[in-house]
């Protein structure tokens, strides 16, 4: 069994200038903030960041607001973080608004291999802009396409040294759904037990998925 566990340093070395990013997490909730706030003194930069939302200044994400290291972020929406959107009127960061429904489906379509997939979400406001529009049994859907990325950060309470990972109640949010989505997906997880330790049927996210574990308890 290949070894999966890599220090902070490890993790954000493997992110690199110009990535796509999908960046777990609700509001900071169940989001890679260790890996973040490590990121935000001395990581990457220009990175095209896939999240529900950018929490806030001071938690997580919110810190790669900050140090303007993100400049894309694909999200549903900006409201708790007011420098978020102080960037976007300054024209210092992009950003792209969907429904929080869509970008789920999105997530998973790029998970699944899917081509995309069709909703009513969206159709006459701004969010149908420049995209393909069907119409099926006289009602308007859009076809929104699948979002993939070069790394995903996750979280996760229980992983086990295989990569087998647990999330605990609401911190489970977009985790499960990025783990699929993106091509090395590094997890830093509350408590990492040896194989076995997890029942087959907790497991929430399969080793598959995971390629790198940090070890936020310490224990190796």
């Amino acid at each position: 069994m290949r070894n999966k566990l890599i220090s902070l340093e490890e993790a954000i070395a493997l992110i690199k200038d110009d990535m796509m990013v999908m960046v777990g997490g609700f509001l900071g909730c169940g989001g890679p903030n260790a890996i973040l706030e490590k990121m935000a003194s001395n990581g990457s930069k220009r990175l095209t960041v896939i999240a529900n939302d950018t929490a806030f200044p001071e938690v997580g994400l919110g810190k790669l607001i900050v140090s303007k290291q993100i400049k894309h972020m694909i999200c549903s929406h900006i409201g708790t973080n007011r420098e978020t959107g102080r960037q976007m009127n300054a024209g210092e960061i992009k950003v792209t608004l969907q429904p929080q429904g869509t970008l789920a489906g999105q997530i998973r379509a790029g998970g699944t291999g899917s081509g995309g997939f069709l909703t009513p979400t969206g159709v006459g406001t701004e969010v149908e802009k420049g995209k393909n529009k069907l119409v099926m049994d006289g009602v308007e859907y859009l076809l929104e396409t699948p979002l993939k990325a070069d790394a995903a950060l996750i979280h996760a309470w229980k992983v086990d040294k295989k990569g087998n990972a647990v999330y605990r109640r609401t911190a489970r949010n977009f985790n499960p759904l990025m783990a699929m989505a993106a091509e090395t997906v590094i997890c830093e997880a509350e408590e990492v037990v040896e194989v076995g330790e997890i029942d087959p049927d907790h497991v929430m996210t399969p080793a598959i998925f995971v390629d790198y574990i940090v070890d936020l308890g310490g224990r190796n």
